[in-house]
């Protein structure tokens, strides 16, 4: 968690300076969700993200340096510098991909699932979404699909409570939670605080369980909230889709302070241990800034561009 907070409060830091001209969607606040769930996986499952993907391509173990490259555009970058910040890859520790479009990426891990099956494997593909990811037609036909088949997909909904401005309560009706939405399709789901790593990570060891034994898939429900705003490395409480108190009292229950606290209180960790960890994350992030500044801009807009002939 606090590997994934200072390496996307340093791309809030940097963005002014124009050298990533990507949009990116920052996870400050959010960091139990990505870093308890990967924490539960195994480095041979499978995971893919929407728009909001750094947390979880650092979670599962993805290079910092290729993500720093694509977000300044560069050819080192995982995407080769042509995706940015909502294309992240590394299919060497099973991240298969990020998509922008809310919930695309679904029944592209729906799929990979379905192959796993075919194939026999027991790996467990996760999907990250959003709550509002639940809205979309392509989620209950995925989420049909998964159910059907019992495929070993394993559904992780970050709910921020916002779809870039509009609440829940303009979107989804007040008297129903959205893992109920997952349940009505057949699919086991609970509802998790997505602001305690230990209670995330224990609830996807049991799900993964459950995926694995041939059961089918499960849908977590994790509630958390994001502190920036939905596009961007700023602030925007000021506009007034959201009140500061509302801000103020969900930075209280922020997963990183709390946990360091939880961890220090139980003699497993101390203020210098924490200074310390942070003094190596910062040094592993400017050597990967500094790697991205060096890389080469990519040389040929048609090179990975491909077209049928007649």
């Amino acid at each position: 968690m606090l590997r994934i907070r200072l390496v996307e409060e340093a791309i809030a830091d940097a963005y002014p300076r124009q050298e990533m001209r990507c949009p990116v969607h920052l996870s400050i606040g959010q960091e139990a969700v990505a870093a308890g769930t990967a924490a539960a996986l195994a480095r041979a499952d499978l995971a893919m993200s929407g728009h909001r993907s750094h947390a979880h391509y650092l979670a599962k173990g993805g290079d910092l340096r290729a993500m720093i490259a694509e977000l300044m555009g560069r050819q080192d970058g995982c995407c080769r510098g042509r995706g940015g910040s909502m294309h992240l890859i590394d299919r060497s520790v099973g991240f298969m991909g990020a998509v922008p479009i809310v919930g695309s990426t679904i029944p592209i891990a729906v799929g990979l699932a379905f192959a796993e099956k075919l194939r026999g494997q027991t790996r467990v593909t996760a999907a990250f979404l959003g709550e509002a990811a639940t809205e979309e037609g392509v989620f209950h036909e995925s989420a049909n699909f998964a159910s059907l088949h019992r495929l070993p997909v394993l559904f992780v909904c970050e709910n921020n409570l916002y779809s870039v401005y509009s609440p829940m309560a303009v979107r989804q009706p007040a008297h129903r939670e959205v893992f109920e939405v997952a349940s009505a399709h057949g699919i086991p789901a609970c509802q998790v605080d997505g602001n305690d790593p230990e209670a995330v990570f224990n609830q996807v060891v049991a799900a993964r369980r459950h995926v694995r034994s041939g059961q089918g898939p499960f849908f977590l429900e994790l509630k958390t909230y994001r502190w920036r705003e939905h596009c961007g490395p700023g602030f925007d409480n000021h506009i007034g889709y959201r009140k500061e108190a509302e801000f103020l009292d969900w930075k209280k229950r922020d997963p990183l302070e709390n946990y360091s606290r939880k961890l220090i209180s139980a003699g497993l960790l101390t203020e210098e241990g924490v200074h310390e960890l942070s003094e190596k994350i910062s040094a592993e992030i400017a050597e990967a800034m500094a790697f991205g500044r060096k890389s080469p801009f990519p040389r040929g807009l048609a090179d990975f561009v491909y077209s049928i002939q007649p």
